[in-house]
């Protein structure tokens, strides 16, 4: 068994909360942790889009960036960014090869009683990683809440925490104080911690603990005076604080709500600056301009149809999916859909519903799939008088069928689907 398949063979053990683990391993490995600083970045909806601005951004000022992320679409490679590169997949064995030996020796001399989850042993990997390429500050995505996520070992300079809504409820509380108790879990004593558009119960929440940790709490939508601006077809940002100025703003990424996560990295990169990280403004523009964050709005031509792909994957990823369709005129659109078994599948589909004339279920190739036939049940329920629903457990068969009469085809409701059908879509 190689070291990546050992890694893979840890998904059985599924979702674990707490750091003892991480900290154990982290000792064992001398603490890859500590070899470079970072910025993490929490939040229900938008950890991704943020942490790729800013990395792009550090990349474009000269510094010798990495970025976490999970999870991946295609090739756990993805995962590990350095520069503007996907690691080298022997270099990803090598580092995992290194924390399967760690682990091992962990479990046999009794210093961990059970093995660490997949997540916990990727983050492991990661950090060993930039520890290895020299990296000097990492970009890192919070995996799932914060207070007792696997990257929380880390002490930022700075912390985002873009959304909170409702998600993983099962896990983090079905009330959004609960769920704000959680991410908020990231903020350290004495750095500048960034948010986003918060409903009030969440924001309450965050300030208290910002407040107790002695840390400096930036609201986004106060400190960024941000608008999309719309001239002759050509859509821009404007960004302004008291310091940065940035006009005439291309957005290499579709959709409203982009403008509130460029929000909340203008700020994140400010506070980089003041922690050592200077950012001149052509770094930060780059930031926007020249970011990727494949199958998020993510558009292609195949087969003679057009195809969106979102990995929208509650209520609130699908209301700004939805929003981006108004604004694009698509209706009667095929949508093509699959989702995780504990996710709010009405709360997703009517956000969309009134935009599909077709909607194909499917099972995405994930152990915590809901199947095609429940979800297309589930569907039924809701749907318009004339929506026609099918189900196709395969994806590809599904996107297949979708795409018969060259329709506009949306495919969303779990980066879990989505990767299976990019591979096909290339």
């Amino acid at each position: 068994m190689t070291a990546l398949q050992f890694l893979f063979s840890l998904e059985r053990l599924g979702m674990k909360f707490g750091l003892e683990n991480m900290r154990a391993l982290c000792a064992a490995l001398d603490h890859p942790e500590s070899a470079f600083r970072s910025v993490i970045v929490a939040g229900t909806n938008g950890k991704g889009s943020v942490s790729a601005m800013l990395s792009k951004a550090l990349h474009a000022g000269g510094y010798r960036v990495g970025r976490y992320t999970s999870p991946h679409l295609e090739r756990i490679e993805e995962r590990f960014v350095i520069g503007e590169e996907a690691v080298d997949s022997g270099e990803l064995e090598r580092a995992a090869a290194v924390v399967r030996e760690t682990v091992e020796r962990l479990l046999a001399d009794g210093t961990l009683a059970a093995p660490p989850t997949f997540f916990e042993c990727a983050t492991a990997i990661g950090f060993e990683l930039f520890r290895r390429a020299g990296v000097t500050i990492a970009v890192v995505e919070v995996g799932l809440g914060g207070r007792l996520d696997a990257t929380n070992v880390l002490t930022p300079v700075a912390a985002a925490i873009t959304t909170i809504g409702l998600d993983h409820q099962e896990l983090l509380g079905d009330t959004l104080p609960a769920i704000a108790r959680e991410k908020a879990g990231v903020i350290k004593p004495g750095i500048t911690v960034v948010v986003g558009r918060l409903p009030s119960a969440a924001l309450d929440v965050v300030a208290a603990e910002a407040d107790r940790h002695g840390a400096r709490l930036v609201r986004a939508t106060e400190a960024v005076d941000a608008a999309l601006i719309l001239d002759r077809g050509v859509r821009t940002m404007l960004l302004r604080t008291r310091r940065t100025e940035l006009v005439g703003v291309l957005p290499a990424l579709a959709g409203r709500h982009q403008i509130e996560n460029a929000a909340v990295a203008l700020c994140v990169m400010e506070a980089l600056g003041e922690a050592g990280f200077e950012l001149t403004p052509a770094a930060m523009r780059a930031g926007f301009e020249r970011v990727r964050w494949p199958g998020r709005l993510e558009r292609v031509s195949w087969r003679g149809a057009e195809i969106v792909l979102d990995a929208a994957h509650n209520p609130d990823g699908a209301q700004s999916l939805a929003a981006y369709l108004e604004d694009e005129g698509w209706t009667g659109v095929t949508l093509v859909i699959g989702v995780m078994a504990d996710k709010d599948v009405r709360g997703i589909v009517a956000a969309l519903m009134r935009f599909a004339r077709v909607i194909v279920c499917t099972t995405p190739p994930s152990p915590r799939a809901m199947p095609a036939a429940t979800l297309a049940a589930l569907v039924g329920e809701s749907a318009a008088a004339g929506t026609r629903i099918e189900a196709i457990d395969d994806p590809a068969a599904a996107l297949d069928h979708a795409c018969l009469d060259g329709a506009r085809v949306v495919a969303a409701g779990s980066i879990f689907l989505l990767g299976p059908l990019r591979g096909i879509l290339r």
